[in-house]
């Protein structure tokens, strides 16, 4: 990672370490009870993950622009919500860095929910390319994820309507312990999908991991995650190549694979 992409992740880290305070109570409770109409009745959050997401995003934007505001950068939203990345910071000399907002939730003390970081196909590979993406990949100093995990709460008043807003404290929250992490991408990053046939890359799943940056790249650097998931290869996509399977599948076989290709190089 270059020296100014350095500088830019120490300051987003700087900004984001004052995140929770902005989204969560003193007990650790998210600030977010529900929904209010305009006779003040209180419709409790629904534990759905999409709309938990949804709602911290729409709470973490004004955060971001004044952290551009107070950096001197422009910040673009991304056009569409499959379009990456969700933010794009742009300094005055023209240097771009893509910012993606993402969630999840701890399914134990040690393990989060599969995470996922974005395709590996598309404007991944086709680097020049500007579709589903704000700018070619290409163009962007560097690449960073802006997590939030967060604990689901078994005692949520889901589905609860409270009348009038004064019985707001008898509302819990559907989420509690919220923690930010600010990392690149390549760091936290697994050798395998995200779930299933999707072919996004999936993020390690172990919370000290993702809370540190100690993803199998971390120690491998930018090239190697760049190189593995653009030659990654689906059972579907190597069948599409005519291929009997594909290469590789994590990175074990990838370097077995690598090994095997400066064999022949050398032949």
């Amino acid at each position: 990672m270059t020296e100014i992409a350095q500088e830019f992740l120490a300051s987003l880290r700087a900004e984001v370490s004052s995140f929770a305070d902005a989204v969560h109570t003193p007990d650790g409770q998210w600030v977010v009870k529900g929904f209010v109409d305009i006779f003040r009745n209180l419709y409790a959050v629904p534990g759905d993950t999409k709309v938990i997401s949804k709602l911290l995003e729409l709470m973490l934007f004004p955060q971001f622009a004044w952290f551009a505001g107070r950096h001197a950068l422009k910040l673009v939203l991304s056009r569409e919500q499959n379009h990456y990345p969700d933010l794009s910071f742009i300094d005055s000399d023209g240097t771009k860095y893509a910012v993606d907002l993402k969630t999840t939730y701890r399914r134990n003390q040690d393990t989060a929910n599969t995470m996922t970081l974005g395709a590996f196909t598309g404007y991944f590979r086709d680097r020049s390319s500007a579709k589903n993406v704000t700018f070619p990949y290409d163009e962007y100093e560097g690449h960073f994820v802006v997590g939030v995990v967060y604990t689901r709460a078994d005692d949520a008043t889901e589905g609860q309507v409270a009348q009038g807003l004064e019985r707001l404290e008898h509302v819990q929250s559907v989420i509690r312990d919220i923690v930010f992490f600010v990392q690149p991408k390549f760091a936290i990053a697994s050798d395998t999908p995200g779930s299933g046939n999707t072919k996004n890359i999936g993020a390690v799943r172990s919370l000290s991991a993702l809370l540190s940056g100690a993803g199998p790249f971390s120690g491998l650097g930018q090239d190697v995650f760049d190189d593995y998931w653009m030659h990654y290869l689906t059972a579907d996509m190597a069948r599409a190549a005519e291929l009997a399977a594909p290469p590789y599948s994590n990175l074990q076989s990838y370097w077995a694979f690598k090994r095997r290709l400066l064999d022949k190089e050398g032949a």
